[in-house]
């Protein structure tokens, strides 16, 4: 209810001010976004494996794989979110 009020009374400025923000980011600075976000995640997973196994290689290894692992759960998250239809 509250929620569905304060969309009704955003006001014009606002709402093309909100447009005109997300429509100005390049898509290059998405993908820099994207890689930075990307090599953030994968440090905190090496930072956690190795204060859990107390070996950095092994740490290290266990970031690699997450890497690679999320990016290719990120695609398929991606393509399946695609074909849903809801709140579009």
């Amino acid at each position: 209810m509250i929620a569905d009020q304060l969309v009704v009374h955003k006001t014009k400025e606002e709402s093309t001010t909100y447009k005109k923000d997300r429509s100005s980011e390049s898509p290059k600075r998405s993908i820099v976004k994207s890689i930075s976000w990307r090599i953030v995640g994968t440090l905190d997973t090496i930072i956690i494996s190795w204060i859990i196994t107390g070996t950095l290689s092994l740490a290290f290894s266990i970031g690699m794989v997450e890497l690679v692992t999320k990016m290719v759960l990120y695609f398929f998250h991606e393509r399946i979110w695609n074909t849903i239809k809801w709140g579009r």
